[in-house]
């Protein structure tokens, strides 16, 4: 609100904010935040002890069914150890998850799903700028994963020993310099292409706000250039 210039101080935003029914505060690493100012708040009368009551009570409920007050004994997850981490279970789990979240927007002529055994006599170009990028893969607040867990679009494609070839024609998602020369000596060699685009947390992410939702950089000069 500070920053909007909806408010003038921290005072005046916890009052706003609570008066408005909002009921926490992201203020990490904070020392001074602004729901420090509530007492303040409330001695000057701009907020009353029932509404603060009210905005508390739902904040309890759900930590209380979360068993944050449940004696440990009580609590499943006290018993879990370092073993469970990356396990073998949770690994497949997250696999079933991927593929079941894929969305497929267009299949022309059954072109989907690749089938393995249709493509071991045909060769593949994974191109883009992340074909072949663990770094890019991940979105804004996600885990850091161990690396021999993470199977890029070129890294999966290779497990299935068929004839792969690859060039990312930019190295980074802002994809300010491109090689369309080796990006078009790859495809034309390709029975099959798979052209891998994005962002990614390089190019828009908490507080990296853009003003369209093109490609960016040469992204969509390399996705023509592939298709021609």
């Amino acid at each position: 609100m500070l920053g909007h210039h909806y408010t003038h101080s921290f005072l005046e935003t916890a009052i706003a904010s609570v008066n408005a029914g909002c009921n926490l505060e992201l203020s990490y690493g904070m020392r001074n935040n602004v729901f420090m100012h509530i007492p303040q708040a409330l001695a000057m009368g701009n907020i009353t002890l029932q509404m603060l009551r009210d905005r508390v009570r739902p904040l309890f409920y759900t930590r209380m069914r979360l068993g944050e007050f449940d004696p440990p004994a009580m609590n499943p997850y006290s018993s879990l150890d370092l073993s469970v981490v990356q396990s073998p279970e949770h690994r497949n789990l997250s696999l079933e998850a991927a593929v079941k979240s894929f969305v497929l927007l267009k299949n022309v002529r059954g072109t989907l799903p690749l089938r393995a055994q249709d493509l071991s006599s045909q060769h593949l170009a994974v191109v883009g700028p992340f074909a072949d990028n663990p770094r890019v893969l991940f979105g804004d607040y996600a885990p850091v994963p161990e690396p021999q867990y993470i199977y890029t679009p070129r890294r999966g494609l290779e497990t299935l020993g068929v004839n792969v070839s690859f060039t990312a024609g930019c190295s980074e998602p802002r994809c300010q310099r491109y090689s369309r020369a080796e990006l078009v000596r790859v495809v034309g060699a390709a029975d099959v292409v798979l052209v891998c685009l994005g962002t990614g947390v390089d190019v828009e992410t908490e507080a990296k706000d853009r003003s369209d939702l093109s490609l960016p950089g040469h992204q969509l000069e390399l996705l023509q250039d592939a298709v021609q």
